[in-house]
């Protein structure tokens, strides 16, 4: 974990309601985060009518979409949030642990749900990039997000509100393995209707299957405020140090 300056070099349009920052970090450690790890930025230079809306405790995570030729970060933001080129930015991390997959993985599921799915775009292209087959599914509010930036052998597929969307039970059963986001308001809970929907479709969920990201508030990313914790198999556990992934079946979550 370091704490290092970077800049905005640059600020790009994706989408309506997407931006694409391009983001110079000084930190060497710190310039070729794995798909999974993210960082903690603070902005240095807080424009006088921001500072009502600035926090100088939390920090803002952010997931790191890919990389430039350059070495630049790629991040997307949406347009809710204001930035400026050249602003500079406090960063922390890297946070968290890389994403896991299987040696022997074909077809990997992603699913977004009532929330943007940032934390998943960066592995499509690692992905993509081994041969390896990608779905991208989209529920609730995620629909809304934009996918023709991405890989075009990423396959999309637009669900509903809830958790359903077509071909469902076929694209279970295909997944070697899946990942998981949905929105941060309560997570266990939406986790929960997840598993529960997934039951209803399988005889069993092996472990190491379904995979749930975890976007808690992270006030210090380092473990030491412990705001993060949670149970997992019976041991508490830091999201910041241990997460973002967990093994769903092997997580406490409501009934």
């Amino acid at each position: 974990m370091n704490e290092s300056l970077a800049h905005i070099e640059r600020i790009g349009w994706i989408n309506p309601k997407y931006q694409r920052l391009e983001v110079k970090i000084v930190d060497e450690s710190l310039q070729r985060l794995k798909p999974g790890e993210s960082i903690l930025v603070r902005f240095m230079d807080v424009d006088d009518s921001e500072i009502d809306n600035w926090d100088p405790y939390l920090r803002e995570q952010w997931w790191p979409s890919g990389y430039t030729k350059e070495g630049l970060l790629l991040v997307e933001r949406p347009f809710s949030h204001r930035y400026q080129a050249q602003q500079e930015i406090s960063v922390i991390g890297p946070v968290g642990q890389p994403y896991r997959f299987r040696k022997s993985l074909r077809n990997v599921l992603l699913v977004a749900f009532d929330t943007p799915p940032l934390p998943l775009t960066i592995m499509i292209r690692q992905l993509v990039h081994n041969n390896i087959s990608v779905t991208l599914v989209l529920l609730g509010q995620a629909r809304e997000y934009e996918t023709k930036h991405l890989p075009p052998e990423t396959e999309v597929i637009h669900g509903t509100d809830s958790i359903e969307w077509a071909d469902q039970v076929l694209t279970l059963g295909w997944a070697d393995q899946m990942f998981v986001v949905v929105k941060q308001d309560d997570e266990h809970m939406r986790f929960a209707e997840f598993m529960q929907r997934v039951g209803e479709l399988r005889t069993d969920i092996p472990k190491n299957y379904i995979f749930g990201v975890f976007q808690p508030l992270l006030p210090c990313g380092v473990g030491a405020c412990g705001a993060c914790m949670m149970r997992v198999d019976g041991e508490m556990l830091t999201s910041c140090t241990k997460g973002p992934t967990f093994d769903l079946t092997t997580i406490k979550l409501p009934t």
